[in-house]
């Protein structure tokens, strides 16, 4: 009888844990409805009275940034065509170290970090993490010290992975939503890496990006969705 009541209580954690992962809270979803994808790996996001812009890049937005973060040099994520249409005197640019030279005509406050560096923008924390190829080191070494970012806002962690292949450092990221890349030239290798990502990251939604331009497709995402079903809930944006 104790092996049954043993088997029963672990079956109901067990189902209470797969619940939790495939029914986020309304909070969570109400900060995902508050994520713009862009195209490409550009987001907007819009929290605590701030505009966030991540990797802007072919916009046609009206709003300006608050905060800009770039992710790495690529044309395609630090477009200074882009940011000059979203910036204002008052907007915060953050990016890795190695882009401090892209960034001289703007004579905004900047950070410049590398991966492990932490700061506060108000009530939004910034934790800067890595993000590059391990087989494709052409594309993102690591030794460049480009970008992901953790976001911290109203205590939910938000994710944006930039330009990366599945990275053992991933296993040290505890997440609410992740924005992975689904592209796989350039990025990850396949989208089953990408999935593993999302697990690897214990996200518990989460958002495709960096397909549909130059790599990956919406098949893709679906293929993506449906792998991490009944596991983490994915949201599939248009951009």
């Amino acid at each position: 009888m104790s092996k049954v009541i043993f088997l029963l209580i672990g079956l109901f954690c067990f189902s209470n844990f797969i619940f939790s992962n495939t029914k986020p809270d309304s909070t969570l979803i109400k900060m995902v409805d508050n994520i713009k994808w862009l195209g490409q790996a550009g987001v907007k996001l819009i929290s605590e009275n701030k505009v966030i812009y991540i990797d802007p890049f072919q916009i046609n937005e009206t709003d300006k940034g608050d905060i800009i973060l770039i992710t790495h040099s690529h044309s395609d994520h630090l477009s200074i065509k882009d940011i000059r249409k979203i910036i204002t005197p008052k907007t915060i640019l953050v990016a890795p170290k190695t882009c401090e030279k892209d960034l001289t005509e703007f004579d905004n406050k900047t950070f410049l970090l590398e991966p492990g560096d932490n700061i506060d923008l108000e009530k939004i924390h910034v934790e800067a993490v890595p993000a590059y190829n391990v087989k494709k080191t052409q594309f993102h070494p690591k030794e460049n010290k480009w970008l992901g970012y953790v976001l911290t806002i109203n205590n939910i962690k938000i994710y944006h992975a930039g330009d990366t292949e599945r990275i053992p450092e991933m296993k040290n990221i505890d997440c609410d939503i992740a924005m992975l890349p689904l592209g796989q030239t350039y990025t990850m290798n396949s989208v089953h890496d990408a999935v593993k990502s999302a697990l690897d990251v214990k996200a518990k939604i989460a958002i495709p990006i960096h397909f549909g331009i130059y790599e990956g497709t919406k098949e893709d995402a679906l293929k993506f969705q449906r792998s991490l079903e009944k596991k983490i809930k994915v949201i599939i944006k248009d951009y």
